[in-house]
């Protein structure tokens, strides 16, 4: 990747509700915080889309931004902002693969104390699928590859199958 969008943006000063908003639809998007108020983002079509929520939401609050496309001047400076990128994303999958395990100790509790109910069912299968949408939103960012998902994606796929065996079991003792 060897184009970036650096997007700068200044909000007037004011309450920090609206510097919060501004950071989360950051954080939502992916981009790296280069320093206060500077973001960059690799250049690719769903990033320029981020990049224009950012515009949009900064400009709602009577801010101001400025985007740049460039390319890093030196090899090492590539490698560099690849790196602090993936570094970013395998940390989100580290978290992802956290809750990962803490929904299958769930399912095995439940397996536990024999909690075979249709509401908890409801749970545990939206609780899947938030999981499953959590991935797929990092995914989407991880243009450079990270090992890491390789790692989510084995962890994801074990939330699968205990979300299957406890559907099953549901189904087995629920059913007339």
């Amino acid at each position: 990747m060897s184009h970036w969008l650096l997007l700068t943006y200044r909000l007037p000063s004011g309450e920090s509700r609206e510097r919060v908003a501004v950071w989360r639809e950051v954080r939502r998007s992916g981009a790296l915080h280069l320093q206060q108020s500077v973001v960059a983002f690799p250049d690719v079509e769903s990033f320029r889309k981020a990049v224009e929520r950012l515009r949009t939401a900064v400009s709602e609050l009577g801010g101001h931004t400025l985007v740049l496309r460039g390319e890093p001047l030196a090899e090492s400076d590539r490698e560099r902002l690849e790196q602090v990128w993936e570094e970013a994303r395998s940390a989100e999958y580290g978290e992802l693969i956290s809750e990962c395990e803490k929904y299958l100790v769930e399912i095995e509790h439940e397996f536990e104390i024999e909690k075979f109910t249709l509401a908890e069912l409801d749970e545990e299968e939206a609780e899947l699928e938030k999981l499953q949408r959590w991935r797929e939103r990092i995914r989407a960012r991880d243009v450079f590859a990270s090992p890491a998902a390789a790692d989510a994606d084995a962890v994801l796929e074990r939330v699968a199958e205990a979300f299957a065996r406890y559907s099953q079991a549901v189904f087995e003792h629920t059913r007339p």
